[in-house]
């Protein structure tokens, strides 16, 4: 194969097998889905991909769920190829975008596909980095159109963590792209030795001489000789509460600081090393702890260096936002080699962080577990502090998937021999269950695609009615409900066939002992309800009970007269066949129940689109000509809204509600249509002054109509408007300083920053979509929101 020949002269390493597995597909004309431990170099395929592209003089596109991972892909190919044949296309970047090499996020290539981008027609091949993100809860959809929407002759290269059914997407890539060959490595390109940091002692987490699965017989009886002792004595006679009690239970086990911790891991060299908190509070605690301790990982000059960079790198930002942004003490940090990393930190700090990581200038990062995602920042330790985490509502167990996409950062591929993950050890853990958790690999990729409003008009524009619903019923989600369908379908006929069976065992010689058993189960569930009825009632729950009840009653006793009159209630063995009437009407009622799920699941994706066209065409956004859907003027202008209240704002467009609105009050009612809090805080938040108020009441109506008209369509619901960050970023526009700002919002610079750039975005298809003053009034607001700390997070 001579385009593999001469791409692999260009390498200074050879390829492991299941690289040269994948380019050899892909040079014989084949789509492939690679999937791979993180680390494992998956994105040397990709690179062969491009190679091809150049050679056939194609173009080719390089996606990243992340503006981040673009921006990090873009300079490394301008290192490469050089900078005039690279761009770049992201949100709110826009370099050389006609070059032959274009890396963008995803969002980008749906949105050009479906504009039918001149730039389409030349374009060969199509990396997919990060593919697993398709199960993305908010934003995997975009994946989903990419692969269903590209031209058939475009070849997809998919690039995937370890997911447990790579075979069964690789079959639907199949199905829907044509020949695609499945490369899955489950070998790691660094080996792991994982260990638990037990007290202060370091022990092996498996026992090496009887596999890599069997827990280590030392950690056991550790863990059984703690949990066997008393609670601390200071307690005895005291009467405690549950949380006393779990702290006792947990002080049985010492849980050593996180500057011990360094200390432990320098005199092992096992630095450098990325912590796992799952807190952004934790990750800055524990930076501070370092801080204050005798914790020195920097020589001078690396100090020297250290703070060099820092200033090159921030050399642009106001002096009166440093102290807002903790920049003296973030750089302290930084001098003494350690550093946190999380969404709430000023985007340009977390790039210097990265940056001075992978110089080895920074030894310790306190991490959330968003550094997991993507970024490439490897180091030769991996800490888990925990192994449970909050997700909002209360604390739950990181599941083995997230565990491998953890510790998938330990090992530097031809730095370390080894990688190596630790556990800090707790009384909560068992032994066996961690175990079970470090050996499985189970990542499944389950596709969250549904039909969107936005979604809809995209395709009905583009391909009709008719061939929208074949390409929506060629969807994973589809392919995924119908794969379980056939599970569930291959269970009834056995049920079937024993259902059969206890009809005939039920048989009477009296009468119909079927009929006869329905009474007796209607009984039983009106007792149920009667009783349950009585418990509430008891604990003075409000119920309408009279009437209700009453009826019921009145139904208990018909039946029961019933009963008493059936041929079969004289029987002498009317009990035997109610025990196999029994039988039957719970298996009956699981047949019902498999009935249901198949109904239920069978043309799921395309039934939701035409509920979405229903509803479309009673708000005249789109018109049914015999079966044949036309888009409007307002379906067009929805095809260029994207976002979760995607009809919301088209309907406030229509209607003109935002029209009178100044630039930042325009920017306030932009805040509340995307901004959801982290948590749920029950208070009233003040709001901007002037017109916003009347204008932002009248788009919480039409939101309460639009959720009613989508509940007549059964179709899901959106969440209510959040006006909290209204007031803050009506001040941002109008020039207040940050601090103040900050402040008011009760938000960190990084998560000010992020709320801001989807303002903006929102702003900016305002400013695309809207007409005359409002479109000016639109590109006004946005820059005047794009200013100070946000406008540097887009330029540096």
């Amino acid at each position: 194969m001579p385009s593999l020949d001469s791409f692999t002269k260009l390498l200074k390493f050879p390829l492991d097998d299941f690289q040269e597995q994948a380019c050899r597909a892909l040079a014989k004309d084949q789509g492939v889905l690679v999937a791979a431990p993180t680390g494992a170099g998956k994105t040397i395929v990709g690179e062969f991909a491009i190679h091809l592209a150049l050679e056939k003089n194609q173009k080719v596109f390089y996606t990243t769920p992340i503006k981040a991972l673009s921006n990090q892909k873009y300079a490394e190919m301008v290192k490469r190829y050089g900078p005039e044949k690279v761009g770049l296309l992201t949100g709110d970047t826009n370099q050389n975008s006609d070059a032959q090499i274009v890396v963008m996020t995803t969002e980008v290539l749906r949105n050009m596909i479906y504009a039918n981008s001149n730039s389409l027609i030349t374009l060969g091949y199509v990396v997919m980095d990060e593919v697993h993100y398709l199960a993305d809860r908010f934003r995997g959809a975009v994946w989903e159109e990419v692969i269903l929407h590209l031209p058939k002759d475009v070849k997809i290269v998919s690039l995937s963590a370890t997911v447990s059914n790579a075979e069964e997407f690789g079959a639907w890539l199949d199905e829907v792209r044509g020949d695609t060959a499945i490369i899955v490595s489950e070998i790691r390109p660094v080996p792991l030795n994982q260990h638990v940091l037990f007290g202060s002692e370091m022990i092996e987490l498996f026992d090496e001489s009887e596999g890599a699965t069997r827990v280590n017989g030392e950690l056991a009886a550790k863990h059984a000789t703690k949990m066997r002792q008393p609670i601390n004595n200071s307690y005895r006679g005291k009467r405690q509460s549950y949380g006393e009690q779990n702290r006792a239970m947990q002080n049985r086990i010492e849980r050593i600081s996180k500057p011990a911790i360094v200390e432990i891991l320098e005199d092992a060299d096992l630095l450098p090393a990325i912590f796992f908190i799952f807190s952004r509070a934790g990750c800055d605690a524990a930076v501070k702890a370092c801080q204050s301790s005798q914790v020195r990982l920097t020589t001078t000059e690396e100090k020297q260096e250290i703070r060099r960079i820092v200033e090159e790198k921030t050399h642009n930002i106001a002096d009166e936002d440093l102290a807002t942004l903790g920049y003296f003490d973030w750089l302290s940090g930084l001098e003494k080699g350690v550093a946190a990393h999380h969404a709430g930190m000023l985007p340009a700090f977390k790039e210097v962080v990265e940056e001075l990581f992978l110089r080895k200038l920074v030894k310790v990062v306190f991490a959330t577990e968003t550094l997991a995602l993507g970024i490439n920042m490897p180091a030769r330790t991996v800490v888990l502090e925990r192994l449970d985490k909050f997700n909002g509502e209360g604390r739950v167990q990181i599941t083995p998937g997230e565990y491998t996409q953890l510790t998938g950062r330990a090992g530097r591929r031809g730095i370390d021999t080894q990688g190596h993950s630790v556990i800090q050890w707790s009384a909560n853990m068992d032994p066996n269950n961690v175990a079970g958790l470090a050996s499985k690999r189970t990542y499944p990729l389950i596709s969250p695609f549904r039909p969107t409003y936005n979604m809809s008009v995209n395709l009905l524009e583009a391909f009709g009615r008719e061939r929208a619903r074949e390409v929506l019923e060629t969807s994973f989600a589809q392919f995924q409900a119908d794969r379980s369908v056939v599970g569930l379908a291959r269970g009834i006929r056995e049920k079937q066939e024993s259902l059969a069976g206890y009809a005939t065992a039920m048989k009477c010689h009296l009468g119909d002992f079927q009929a006869y058993a329905e009474m007796r189960r209607e009984i039983t569930d009106i007792e149920r309800l009667l009783a349950s009825g009585r418990v509430r009632a008891d604990r003075g729950k409000d119920i309408r009970q009279s009437k209700g009840r009453h009826i019921q009653e009145q139904r208990i006793n018909q039946l029961k007269r019933d009963l008493r009159s059936h041929p079969c209630h004289a029987c002498n063995e009317r009990e035997a066949h109610a025990r196999w009437g029994e039988r039957w009407f719970k298996l009956q009622r699981e047949l019902d129940g498999i009935h249901a799920q198949i109904e239920g699941r069978t043309n799921q994706v395309a039934r939701t689109f035409d509920r979405i066209c229903d509803m479309l065409i009673d708000l005249k956004y789109v018109e049914d000509n015999d079966g044949d859907f036309e888009v409007l003027e307002a379906g067009k202008k929805l095809a260029r809204i994207y976002g979760e209240r995607d009809l919301l704002i088209a309907e406030s467009l229509r209607e003109g509600v935002w029209n009178k609105l100044d630039a930042p009050n325009l920017a306030a009612v932009a805040a509340a249509l995307v901004y959801e809090a982290r948590r749920d805080e029950e208070w009233e938040p003040r709001l901007p002054k002037g017109n916003f108020v009347e204008v932002i009441e009248r788009t919480q109506e039409i939101w309460a109509d639009l959720e009613e008209l989508a509940h007549h369509h059964k179709l899901g619901k959106t969440p209510p408007l959040d006006l909290s960050l209204a007031l803050p970023i009506h001040r941002w526009a109008s020039g207040a300083r940050l601090d103040t700002v900050l402040d008011a919002a009760d938000l960190l610079a990084g998560d000010f920053i992020r709320w801001a750039k989807m303002i903006i975005d929102l702003l900016d298809q305002i400013a695309q979509t809207a007409d005359g003053e409002l479109a000016a009034t639109a590109k006004n607001a946005v820059d005047k929101v794009k200013r100070g700390i946000v406008a540097y997070s887009y330029y540096g």
